[in-house]
């Protein structure tokens, strides 16, 4: 998946991409997902997470977005590489089964449609589409929309992020139907600042979501 040495079985890893990837395990911030250096005890926060709480409720991550995981989630988003997904997937329900258990549906984060074209596939909504192949749940892609052509999130600070984010998300009249009274979790790649999650946490809870929780394959965290 990685490298791309053959290895016995389609979608895994060699033996040293699987030791390159710093997969997320407890002790982790109940609100972000983040490792913490040390076991706090049940309900633990980050200091982010006391600071500026997400709109949402709860994230999970598979992995730290570094070494081997940032290499694997480039070959995803930026490699054509949807044959992915079904893998990661599987790694998602592990590191996210609290969450998954409540859930009523799963919503993407949506790609602008220039952007759409550019790259064929928007790979939060493979991973969602996969994700809901391996738990049943719901999978409601039309909800969300992108409206605004955002310019890329990378190397802005968490304000622009926010101000990149304003009126660029919105719900469809089908989705709200999807979304309303229920339980809805939130895919994306990975997770950064949380300025998009929560952009879209805000739309879906003003259109009737019970609760909005997200789940990602990678999450950017700071080594203790």
């Amino acid at each position: 998946m990685a490298c791309r040495r053959p290895v016995a079985v389609h979608g895994a890893l060699c033996v040293a991409c699987w030791n390159g990837i710093d997969f997320i395990e407890r002790p982790f911030c109940e609100r972000l997902g983040v490792p913490l250096a040390i076991d706090l005890g049940a309900g633990a926060l980050s200091p982010k997470a006391f600071a500026d709480p997400p709109a949402f409720g709860r994230a999970r991550a598979v992995m730290r977005f570094d070494g081997e995981g940032r290499q694997l989630m480039h070959r995803l988003k930026y490699g054509d590489r949807p044959d992915l997904a079904p893998a990661m997937a599987k790694w998602m329900v592990r590191a996210s089964r609290d969450v998954l258990v409540d859930a009523d549906v799963i919503v993407p984060i949506p790609l602008h449609w220039t952007r759409m074209l550019r790259r064929r596939f928007n790979q939060a909504a493979e991973l969602g589409r996969a994700l809901s192949c391996e738990t049943g749940i719901d999978f409601a892609p039309e909800v969300l929309v992108r409206v605004k052509a955002t310019r890329p999130q990378v190397g802005l600070t968490a304000a622009e992020r926010g101000s990149n984010l304003q009126g660029a998300l919105k719900i469809t009249e089908s989705g709200r139907a999807a979304i309303s009274g229920r339980r809805v979790v939130l895919v994306d790649d990975v997770l950064t600042t949380g300025s998009t999650l929560n952009a879209a946490a805000r739309a879906l809870q003003r259109a009737g979501a019970v609760s909005v929780d997200a789940i990602v394959a990678a999450v950017v965290a700071n080594r203790p």
